[in-house]
């Protein structure tokens, strides 16, 4: 009985020693699952808490980028905004202050604001038609430098205390001034030389870009351009006399495009030099028949020869020798089809002619008829960047905003804008450019007192061979800046007979 009593306990020890270990093996299981309870719940909160941080840390990213913004905005762009011919909100500034001055690079006054004594404002132009298109007007909507710094000229850096005693006794503050690149001389002698042609004269210093002259003509007095307005815009769309011809007109290039053609010969055949050609003074190609200018025979023809007497024949042959796809890249590296670099308002330049084109277009291509269009302002460009290394310097046309009284508020400066061609290749085109006022279509401007080179070009515009004279090209001499010259006269006939007079006068009245 002891024994049964004994196996009894024993076993019930046994079994509350197994219920023991259960009920620890229970616990450990409970703490285990809260432990992975509060281990998961910290996941979830970290997660939870790095999604908030991630949006927290995404605004402000974004708001000071906005604030960052704002004050590169306040900085940088806020005037060039402020300064837009479309903001309507300009004018206001009218009613505190008087309009400012324009004047030339030597100070005289393109244009001024007069005061009658009924405190009536009115703007004056002293030079009338000469500085039309260039300077521009203020009255009938805005043009020209009237409108591109439209905002300088109407502020006032005039000394704080005489701007507050102005204000308080309800008088206008002086605006400042805007000193321009323009030359009196120079733009003279261009608007003098170019008369009562319809045409565009421009003339830039290629080291700079500074604009030393633009004239555009038919012309108006932007003195009476109020009651003049009626008569000047209902004049036929031939006329446009408010189109500035310079940056706005569309011209056939004629064989000054030779330059172009010329270039791309030279890129695509190392041994340019060593070109001859038989001019017999016409050439058939795909049934019709190009002919050299006045049906002249040039006879046997290297390459200088060719560019030097402008031969239709010769350059037709070349061009149809070209790749047509590295000439369309060439002639988009030169700014065909491109933005130009102007303040102004201006059109592009077009150039169209593809792989695909017929012999006929390439022929006429080459040597500067078909369709390809081209503005003096262009034409300007190009020639600039040959003058200057290839390098084309940024053109403008505004070197500095003073106040009133002279004290500098703001000042350009010449800057690179492109590199065109390489060193080499305007070196070289420098040459042939020489050669064509030495022995040329241009020698009237052989033998000055300074050295000259250029193009000139007629181009045919109507089917009776009516054609535009044209010119463009740089003159230098020593202790002098060069001086870029493109001229067109509309209807006049050949280049070297109206066109280089014009760039002579121009280059005569900056040399003197």
């Amino acid at each position: 009985m002891k024994k049964d009593a004994v196996k009894r306990n024993g076993r019930k020890a046994d079994l509350e020693e197994a219920e023991e270990r259960q009920r620890k093996k229970e616990v450990e299981k409970l703490l285990r699952q809260n432990q992975r309870k509060k281990q998961n719940e910290v996941i979830k909160n970290s997660v939870r808490n790095r999604e908030f941080a991630v949006v927290t840390y995404l605004f402000l990213g974004i708001f000071l980028g906005m604030i960052a913004y704002f004050a590169y905005f306040q900085v940088e762009k806020s005037e060039a905004f402020i300064n837009s011919p479309y903001n309507a909100r300009q004018d206001a500034f009218a009613d505190r202050i008087r309009r400012g001055d324009i004047v030339s690079a030597q100070g005289d006054v393109l244009a001024t604001t007069k005061t009658a004594s009924d405190g009536t404002e009115s703007r004056s132009y002293p030079y009338g038609r000469m500085f039309a298109h260039v300077v521009g007007f203020a009255t009938n909507g805005k043009s020209g430098i009237e409108s591109l710094d439209n905002f300088q000229l109407l502020r006032s850096h005039a000394f704080f205390t005489e701007k507050i005693w102005n204000e308080l006794q309800g008088k206008k503050n002086i605006g400042d001034t805007v000193v321009t690149t323009l030359d009196v001389d120079v733009q003279k002698a261009a608007y003098d030389a170019l008369g009562s042609n319809r045409g565009a004269v421009i003339a830039m210093q290629p080291s700079t870009g500074k604009i030393l002259a633009m004239v555009s003509g038919p012309d108006f007095d932007p003195n009476t351009i109020a009651s003049d307005w009626d008569s000047i815009t209902t004049e036929s769309e031939h006329s446009s006399v408010l189109l500035n011809r310079v940056t706005q007109g569309l011209y056939p290039p004629g064989s000054t495009f030779k330059i172009f053609t010329l270039l791309e010969y030279m890129k695509e055949n190392k041994n340019y030099k060593s070109y001859g050609y038989q001019c017999s003074g016409n050439l058939s190609e795909d049934g019709n028949v190009i002919h050299c200018f006045g049906n002249a025979v040039h006879g046997q023809e290297d390459l200088q020869t060719a560019f030097a007497h402008s031969c239709n024949t010769s350059f037709s042959d070349i061009g149809l020798s070209l790749n047509l796809n590295k000439f369309h890249a060439t002639n988009e590296k030169l700014l065909f089809n491109q933005e130009l670099p102007c303040d102004l308002p201006y059109k592009k330049s077009s150039y169209t002619l593809t792989e695909d084109a017929s012999v006929w277009d390439i022929v006429q291509t080459s040597i500067g008829q078909g369709k390809t269009l081209v503005t003096p302002y262009h034409m300007a460009l190009v020639m600039s960047a040959i003058n200057n290394g290839g390098v084309l310097m940024k053109p403008y046309l505004i070197d500095k905003v003073t106040n009133y009284e002279g004290t500098e508020v703001s000042a350009n400066a010449p800057q690179a804008y492109a590199q065109l061609l390489t060193a080499k290749k305007a070196k070289t085109l420098r040459q042939y450019l020489r050669e064509v006022v030495t022995r040329g279509t241009a020698t009237a401007l052989n033998g000055q007192s300074y050295t000259a080179a250029g193009k000139t070009g007629s181009a045919e515009f109507t089917s009776a061979k009516d054609s535009h004279a044209w010119f463009v090209g740089y003159a230098s001499k020593d202790g002098s800046k060069d001086l870029v010259v493109s001229v067109v006269i509309e209807g006049a006939g050949t280049g070297g007979a109206y066109a280089v007079p014009v760039a002579k006068a121009v280059f005569d009245a900056y040399f003197s």
